[in-house]
């Protein structure tokens, strides 16, 4: 929670120091439309999530068992450091940063950027180096293509709402619901070691994570909110 303090005021310090802005300009007051785009993003991430585990536990022949030592404290212990974790990689990379970077260069290619940070950023957080090339950029696009959902959110909402929903969806459903995250045992287990996937079924849930899903929630988003050209100035030539 310190992190997330820190971040927070560093954020406001570095968006006042740069452009005389207060954090709010973020779109962190609640409003009902910023919480319902919260909440839709949360639950379309929710069953994406879902499907992607789902589908690749079929093909690996495993089923999912309800874990009896993971009770209600566990749950919202669990779901409480999914959310702070969502929300301290927010306020990173779709923040004051992304604001700014919007500010100066437009949309894209602030977003291009953002999802490029946050692909490298997850070489040092999964402990990437030493590993090999192909699995360096496998995480790369990956993470990549989710930090472009999530930024995009951020530049069409003009608000850390959805894609703070985005995030958290995923990552609740994928660590404290079916236990494929750092903290271990969770809700639902696998119940056995299953099959390695085969390629071309390896391809097909890499291009859901990194195509689909975001190819999706950017269609949506394009869809149903209006221009931002009007929001943010247009960046500097």
């Amino acid at each position: 929670m310190l992190g997330i303090v820190v971040v927070f005021a560093l954020s406001w310090l570095i968006l006042w120091l740069i452009s005389k802005e207060h954090i709010t300009v973020l779109g962190i007051l609640p409003t009902n439309t910023r919480l319902k785009g919260f909440f839709i993003g949360l639950i379309f991430m929710a069953l994406f999530c879902a499907i992607n585990l789902l589908g690749q536990s079929y093909f690996k022949d495993i089923s999912y068992i309800r874990n009896t030592d993971y009770g209600i404290w566990e749950s919202i212990n669990g779901i409480w450091w999914a959310f702070k974790a969502a929300l301290f990689e927010e306020l990173i990379f779709r923040g004051a940063l992304l604001y700014l970077l919007i500010k100066r260069l437009g949309i894209n290619w602030a977003c291009i950027i953002s999802a490029s940070a946050f692909g490298i950023y997850h070489w040092f957080s999964y402990q990437m180096f030493g590993s090999g090339l192909i699995p360096m950029a496998y995480v790369f696009l990956l993470t990549g293509a989710g930090g472009w959902m999530f930024a995009f959110a951020f530049a069409k909402t003009k608000s850390l709402y959805v894609p703070l929903g985005l995030h958290f969806g995923w990552i609740v459903v994928s660590i404290v619901v079916f236990s494929a995250g750092p903290l271990g045992n969770s809700l639902f287990i696998a119940d056995g070691e299953g099959v390695d996937l085969g390629g071309w079924e390896q391809l097909t849930f890499f291009l859901w994570q990194a195509l689909v899903v975001p190819g999706v929630v950017t269609w949506y988003l394009i869809k149903n909110t209006r221009k931002t050209e009007l929001e943010f100035p247009n960046p500097v030539e």
